[in-house]
């Protein structure tokens, strides 16, 4: 997922980090117990930052751990975070931990993504959302914001599909600039593009007891004749020390009024 290119040297990579997240050299030397002249001296290369500083510096600017490792060997170090596959033995511990996760959440929709918004899990609430989406995009490896925003998908049965689709794509703008991976910005092109089903016009309000809808943005859709509402929830793994660990999210999503959550509980029994 990783842009950046090998030649650049760390000095500008940090710098352009610290610009991001709107910090001064001398806001940052002190959040790193150094000096603003060392900082400024690494940023413009007149300094080679040690391994440690580059982590500290990493801490202090939120750089996400895949990009900790890119700055590591773009200063001639070795990267300090494994990327272990999901499928790996030394992984079943966090898998049965997942999958223990989501199937306690039944009869509430719960699936996990990863930085791609690739669907590594999910229970049979997600399966349930699913009914009558395009075989095409069930097909693996699939993608939460595919089958979500598609008009082949669940944007048809969305009901406020305007607030939903504003509020996905704010969210992965987020994301890109937090990770610059080509990755996701061709699939926040893509998704983007997709048109607004016609199914949804005149239907683009959310329904339901302003006292469900008031805490958060709810989605709102149909199934088999039914208006479900639900709001959700995204958790991240605490300081991870894997590059596919830190890019997992677990998104959960819980009734926003009694007779979603009376009606799921009635599929359940």
């Amino acid at each position: 997922m990783t842009t950046v290119a090998l030649d650049t040297g760390v000095g500008p990579l940090l710098r352009s980090w610290r610009q991001q997240r709107r910090i001064s050299q001398l806001e940052l030397a002190l959040r790193a117990d150094s000096s603003a002249r060392h900082i400024s001296f690494i940023e413009t290369g007149r300094s080679r930052p040690s391994e440690e500083m580059i982590l500290r510096l990493a801490d202090q600017l939120d750089i996400p751990v895949r990009e900790r490792n890119a700055l590591l060997v773009v200063a001639g170090y070795a990267p300090r975070y494994a990327e272990t596959a999901l499928d790996d033995p030394a992984m079943g511990a966090l898998r049965d931990g997942m999958e223990q996760l989501l199937q306690g959440y039944d009869p509430y929709p719960a699936l996990v993504v990863d930085g791609t918004y690739t669907v590594v899990a999910a229970n049979r609430g997600i399966a349930m959302l699913l009914e009558g989406v395009a075989d095409h995009l069930l097909a693996p490896p699939l993608n939460a914001m595919r089958l979500t925003l598609h008009p082949q998908g669940l944007a048809p049965r969305i009901r406020n599909l305007r607030a939903w689709r504003a509020d996905l794509l704010a969210q992965m703008e987020r994301q890109i600039a937090l990770v610059r991976s080509a990755e996701l910005r061709e699939l926040y092109e893509e998704v983007a593009a997709y048109p607004m089903p016609e199914a949804t016009d005149g239907q683009d309000e959310p329904t339901g007891p302003p006292s469900a809808l008031s805490f958060a943005l709810p989605l709102v859709i149909e199934y088999r004749g039914r208006v479900l509402s639900f709001v959700s929830s995204i958790a991240t793994f605490n300081t991870p020390m894997d590059v596919t660990v830190a890019e997992l999210a677990i998104e959960t999503f819980l009734p926003a009024d009694q007779e979603t959550a009376s009606y799921l509980r009635s599929l359940a029994s």
